[in-house]
C-alpha cells in the first residue's frame, strides 16, 4: 500500500491540534490543507487544485445538498411556526432537564435511517426545549451525535448496513448478498462501541451516570448561570436560522407543517430502501421542500416571503458547508498521501488471532479519527481485516470473523465520532447550534469511555472465543 510515511499524518495532526488551539476549525483545516499540499510536493497551486478535485465529487455534492435542503426545511418549520408550536406543546408539559434529554435521546434513535439528517433534525427540534430546561448546547450536540452514526451502523435497513455488507461479499466464504446480510446480523451483538455509546447517552440523560469532565462544567454553567453556550462561543449555524420568527398571523399547524413532512421523509427513505435497496434521502427532502413551498403559499404566506425564507435557509447552512468542504479536502489529501496505508503498515506485525478483533478496532478508530471518515475507513480496513480473520479460521465463518467484521464497523464509528474532521460531528454542532470545538471537547471523554469498554470487550472475545 503506497504511502508517504509519517509525513502522511502531518496534515491531520495540524488540523486537530490547531482546531483545539485556535478554536477556529475553518482556519485550522485551511492551514492543514495548505501545509499538506506543500509537503506532498504539489507547490503553491496544490491547495486550489485540492479544493477543485475533492469538492467536485458526488460524495461532497450529496452531503452539501442534503445539508442545504435541511437548512431550508428548518427555515420552513420556523417560518410556519411549526417548531415553535411543537416546542410550545412540549413546554406545556414542563419537561425537566432529565425529560428533555431523554426526549432528545429517543428522537435521535427514531430517526436512524440517515446519520446526516438525524443530528440536524434532533438539534433543530430540541434546541428551544433543552434551552428552556437549561441543558447546555454541548450536551444536546453530544446526544444528537451519539444517536446518529452509532444507531445507523446497528440497523440492518440503512445505507451503512448495505455498504458494510457490500464490502464483505466475495471475501472468504461470503459469496452472496444473503450471506453478507447474515454476517451483518450476527455481528450486531459484537458491535460493542455503538451499543455502548447509545446506552451511555441514556444513562447520562436519565441521571444514572453523572456528567464528568468538560461536559460537567458546561452543564453546571447552563444550570447555574442559564448560559447554554459559553461566553465567546461561535455556534456552527447562521443567525438566519437561530433568530428566525414565524410569519405574522399564521396559525401554527404542527401536524401539517412539521409532523407530516417528517413522516413523509421517513416513509420515502424507508420505502425506496425496501423497493430499490437504496434509501433516497436527498430526493425525499427535495420532495418535501416542494410540498411545503406549495403548502405555505396555500396557507397565505406571500411568494416573496417564502423565497426569502428559502434563501435564509441556504444562508444558515453555509457555516457547516464551509467546514465540510475543508474537512473533505483534508480527507482527500490523506488519501493521496497514503495516511491509511501508513497506519496499517505500523500495526500489521501485531495482528495475532487472539488480539485480532481488538487491534482491528484500534486501527479502524485511529484511521477514522485521523481522516474524519468512517466509510473511508471501512473501505480500507474491511478488505484487510476479513481476509486476515478467514486466514486464521481456515476460510470458515467463526466468532473471530464475525467479531473482526464488527470491530471494523465499531472502530470506524468510534474514530469518526471523536474526530473534529467528521461530517457527522460537524452536523451535530450545526443542529444544536453549538460551538464545534466545545462539542468535540465535551464529547471526547464520553466517547473514550465507551471506546475503552469496547476494546476490553474485544480482548475478552479474542481470548475466550478464539
Amino acid at each position: 500500500m503506497e504511502t508517504m510515511g509519517f509525513i502522511s499524518v502531518i496534515p491531520a495532526i495540524i488540523a486537530i491540534v490547531l482546531s483545539f488551539a485556535t478554536k477556529n476549525t475553518v482556519v485550522a483545516l485551511a492551514i492543514a490543507c495548505i501545509a499538506g499540499t506543500l509537503l506532498a510536493g504539489q507547490g503553491p497551486m496544490g491547495f486550489p487544485t485540492l479544493l477543485k478535485e475533492s469538492l467536485g465529487t458526488t460524495s461532497f455534492a450529496w452531503v452539501m445538498l442534503l445539508n442545504t435542503f435541511i437548512g431550508i426545511l428548518v427555515a420552513y418549520f420556523q417560518k410556519t411556526g411549526a417548531i415553535q408550536g411543537f416546542s410550545q406543546k412540549v413546554h406545556e408539559r414542563n419537561l425537566s432537564r432529565r425529560g428533555a434529554q431523554l426526549m432528545a435521546w429517543v428522537l435521535g434513535m427514531f430517526i436512524y435511517f440517515s446519520d446526516s439528517f438525524s443530528p440536524l433534525f434532533v438539534g433543530s427540534v430540541m434546541r428551544s426545549i433543552t434551552d428552556k430546561a437549561k441543558v447546555s448546547r454541548e450536551k444536546l450536540a453530544y446526544i444528537a451525535d451519539s444517536t446518529s452514526a452509532p444507531v445507523s451502523v446497528l440497523m440492518p435497513i440503512t445505507g451503512w448496513a448495505a455498504y458494510l455488507m457490500g464490502l464483505a461479499v466475495g471475501v472468504g466464504c461470503i459469496t452472496t448478498d444473503k450471506e453478507a446480510s447474515a454476517l451483518f446480523l450476527k455481528a450486531i451483538p459484537f458491535n460493542f462501541y455503538p451499543i455502548f455509546a447509545v446506552a451511555f447517552v441514556g444513562l447520562l440523560a436519565s441521571g444514572i451516570v453523572k456528567d464528568f469532565g468538560p461536559m460537567k462544567k458546561a452543564e453546571k454553567r447552563a444550570m447555574e448561570e442559564g448560559k447554554v453556550l459559553r461566553d465567546g462561543a461561535n455556534p456552527l449555524i447562521g443567525k438566519e436560522l437561530t433568530e428566525m420568527e414565524a410569519y405574522e398571523g399564521i396559525k401554527p399547524r404542527v401536524f401539517l407543517n412539521f409532523i407530516m413532512p417528517v413522516l413523509m421523509i421517513v416513509s420515502i427513505a424507508l420505502g425506496t430502501y425496501i423497493a430499490l435497496s437504496s434509501a433516497k434521502t436527498m430526493e425525499a427532502f427535495l420532495f418535501v421542500i416542494i410540498f411545503m413551498t406549495v403548502s405555505m403559499l396555500i396557507q397565505g404566506i406571500p411568494f416573496k416571503e417564502v423565497m426569502n425564507t428559502m434563501t435564509d435557509g441556504v444562508k444558515g447552512a453555509i457555516p457547516a458547508v464551509m467546514l465540510l468542504a475543508l474537512a473533505y479536502s483534508v480527507n482527500a489529501l490523506s488519501s493521496q498521501m497514503g495516511t491509511a496505508g501508513y497506519i496499517i503498515n505500523l500495526t500489521e506485525g501485531f495482528l495475532k488471532p487472539h488480539l485480532l478483533p481488538a487491534i482491528i478496532f484500534l486501527v479502524s478508530a485511529v484511521m477514522a479519527f485521523a481522516t474524519g471518515s468512517s466509510w473511508g475507513t471501512f473501505a480500507i480496513c474491511m478488505p484487510i481485516a476479513l481476509p486476515l480473520a478467514f486466514s486464521f479460521t481456515g476460510n470458515t465463518l467463526t466468532t473471530l470473523v464475525i467479531a473482526s467484521f464488527a470491530a471494523v464497523a465499531g472502530g470506524g464509528v468510534f474514530g469518526d465520532h471523536c474526530s473534529p474532521l467528521s461530517d457527522t460531528t460537524v452536523l451535530s454542532s450545526t443542529g444544536a447550534a453549538a460551538d464545534h470545538i466545545d462539542h468535540v471537547k465535551t464529547q471526547l471523554p464520553y466517547a473514550l469511555v465507551c471506546g475503552g469498554l469496547a476494546l476490553v470487550a474485544y480482548l475478552i472475545v479474542g481470548y475466550v472465543f478464539v
